[in-house]
């Protein structure tokens, strides 16, 4: 074959192939732009930059494309990944916007966007036709169970600000090895990844101004270590590689690893860092030291936040168009990514503590030997907590001993009959409990732990109730917090998740009820009760169920099960989370884009005669009059907060483990 007809073959081979490309747009045109022609879905996404962590397979050929791949190019159904569309959109126009793309096989095809956003980033369900092709590596990386705390303490020794939550995982050391044995013998913990976690404690470091290492060993507030201490102490025992930073520095020089090359694709290879946990103070700084890069990192995140961040807070659009003051929100993360103490606001991830059991096996033995006296403990270490609460306390008094804790000098809030034994260690307090009937609530402090201690050694706690409910708009404490959440009592998880006889949620202001509370709980005989969440099996069990299925920097929503999914509609004025939690459901954030087309809808009997999108949080909605259905414009609005004026909000339910609220029954 001369030149002159190797060069014309050549071109009617090009011809050839242009013309099945232009062929294969035009398809593809109709499916993402008229809607003919596929399963593509309609619903939307922000075109933000592409995640750069994600796992990378194997190079993309572009021999592949050019071998008959266009032709084959037929998309499969994409439930499940809502993302999708709008990724293969945002990679028509952006492309060419860095040469990484091309690396991994983009020519430019909607059939290599679709390819690369299959295998590389994974934010559409893989072709079926090239499941064959994946090259996972099976066994490598993969991590099981520690039953030794040396190298832990090796790593934590170094570090004096670690010195407190050091000598808590030392205290809980046997339990913590007794529960990790104990799940691994309830459920497969082999063959799960190894992940490289950092944890960057960002309260700890100089550049913060709180001296919250110093000043635990003398009063100051403890719970956020507390819950530090816990979290390091499951993801060691779960056998994960953790890094523990508690400086800027530190931050910075693992970052500029993570970084590499600052390409927009993900980078290659072994990850320095898979997954970070982090606080709102840390999560300042993190975006600080990594400028305009850090969205490409965020869906990394897990931000340990107490009280919760709602989704018209984290939306900073959303929250600079409500007038929202607050200096803690408008991240744009997805609202999951925020991991509370409580599970205050379904919109949030449920992450927890262990409630610490300082009595061993033999103290308990002795314990039950001793009876338990008409005997009251009141929950105020402070003396302002106790202002105006005399003849609350007074009722309790012609029932019982009133006892307390009461740190420093002044007591003048307290009635004199009150024995006060001062600030007490955690076993002497804990006897004081094993010997008490009923620990009783002042109202303030909200939602701390110690109700849930006093619970597990066998007292009832007398919960004050709230009306009306307390919030930012009418609390000073809540004003500036990322949130609109209204707490009915001063602990509303024991209200809601323990009750009675464990806890009476009473109005302190109404004499006969307190007194008629009082009296039922001295007559009774209570068992310790501690819920399993607040354990360290439990902590154990739920974290890992986080790490193994929770995934924010891809498209697919898979976890919890679809199976869970119970959809109510609330009435008007009523929130998804009132209306699932009056059925003994939870409502469940992840399931909200299942339920966001009119075809969706009409799965559950909801009939859509019209439709239209709005950004707001008190979507999905629907109109019986008028059968018209609202659907949610932005991801990141879904909310389980909130109320429709007018219509009934569409609300995404699930169940859930008697004592492991965060899970569904299924979703081990």
């Amino acid at each position: 074959m001369t030149a002159y007809d190797l060069k014309k073959t050549l071109a009617v081979l090009l011809d050839s192939i242009m013309l099945r490309l232009a062929k294969l747009e035009t398809k593809v045109e109709n499916i993402l732009y008229n809607g003919t022609g596929g399963n593509l879905t309609n619903g939307t996404s922000t075109a933000t930059p592409l995640a750069a962590n994600a796992n990378a397979p194997e190079k993309v050929n572009v021999a592949d494309l050019l071998n008959g791949a266009q032709e084959k190019c037929e998309f499969p159904p994409l439930d499940g990944f809502p993302h999708c569309e709008g990724k293969i959109k945002w990679m028509k126009d952006m492309w060419r916007s860095d040469s990484c793309y091309n690396s991994y096989g983009v020519d430019g095809s909607v059939c290599s966007f679709f390819i690369y956003l299959s295998e590389v980033e994974n934010w559409c369900p893989r072709l079926p036709w090239r499941l064959k092709n994946r090259n996972d590596e099976e066994g490598k990386g993969l991590t099981d169970i520690r039953t030794s705390f040396d190298e832990l303490y090796r790593v934590m020794s170094r570090r004096e600000e670690f010195r407190w939550m050091m000598l808590r995982i030392k205290r809980m050391a046997e339990p913590w090895v007794s529960a990790v044995r104990s799940l691994a013998s309830k459920q497969d913990l082999h063959k799960r990844k190894r992940k490289k976690i950092l944890v960057h404690l960002g309260l700890l470091t100089k550049e913060s101004g709180f001296k919250i290492a110093e000043n635990a060993f003398s009063g100051g507030p403890l719970g956020e270590l507390v819950q530090w201490s816990d979290l390091i102490t499951t993801l060691y025992l779960l056998g994960h590689d953790i890094r523990i930073s508690a400086s800027l520095a530190e931050l910075k020089e693992i970052m500029k690893r993570v970084m590499g090359n600052k390409s927009s694709c993900p980078t290659q290879g072994d990850k320095v860092v898979e997954l970070i946990y982090i606080d709102i103070v840390g999560l300042t700084q993190f975006k600080k030291t990594l400028g305009p890069s850090w969205v490409h990192y965020q869906c990394m995140l897990r931000v340990l936040d107490s009280f919760g961040t709602e989704p018209e807070f984290n939306h900073a659009h959303y929250a600079q168009s409500k007038g929202h003051k607050t200096p803690w929100g408008k991240w744009n993360l997805n609202p999951q990514q925020f991991n509370t103490m409580f599970p205050h606001t379904p919109d949030n991830t449920f992450l927890g503590f262990v409630v610490e059991q300082h009595l061993n096996a033999s103290d308990i033995r002795h314990m039950s030997d001793v009876k338990r006296e008409n005997q009251s403990l009141v929950y105020g270490k402070v003396d302002n907590f106790w202002k105006d609460k005399k003849k609350y306390l007074d009722i309790i008094h012609q029932y019982a001993e009133v006892h307390a804790t009461v740190h420093g000098t002044s007591t003048v809030h307290v009635p004199s009959y009150v024995q006060n034994h001062g600030i007490l260690s955690g076993r002497d307090l804990q006897f004081l409990l094993r010997e008490t009937k009923l620990f009783v609530g002042l109202s303030f402090p909200y939602e701390g732990p110690a109700p849930l201690e006093a619970i597990a050694n066998g007292c009832a706690f007398l919960n004050p109730k709230f009306t009306p409910p307390k919030s930012s708009k009418n609390t000073d404490f809540f004003k500036g917090k990322p949130t609109l959440r209204e707490l009915t009592s001063q602990h509303p998880y024991a209200e809601v998740y323990i009750g009675q006889p464990h806890v009476w949620t009473v109005d302190i202001e109404n004499p006969v009820e307190v007194d008629r509370a009082v009296r039922a709980i001295l007559r009774q005989k209570i068992d310790p009760y501690l819920p399993y969440e607040f354990t360290c099996e439990g902590m154990l069990q739920r974290v890992n169920a986080f790490i193994e299925n929770q995934d924010f920097c891809h498209g697919q929503v898979m976890w919890p099960p679809l199976s869970a999914l119970r959809v109510k509609l609330a009435e008007p004025g009523r929130s998804c989370k009132q209306v699932c939690q009056e059925e003994q459901l939870i409502c469940e954030p992840s399931f909200f884009q299942h339920l966001n087309k009119d075809k969706d809808l009409a799965r559950f009997g909801i009939e859509c005669q019209t439709v239209e999108s709005s950004g707001d949080t008190v979507v999905p909605a629907y109109s019986d009059a008028r059968r018209h259905c609202i659907f949610q414009s932005d991801l990141l609005l879904f909310s389980c907060a909130g109320a429709h004026p007018s219509l009934k909000r569409v609300c995404p339910c699930r169940d859930y483990m008697k004592g492991q609220v965060a899970l569904c029954k299924g979703c081990l």
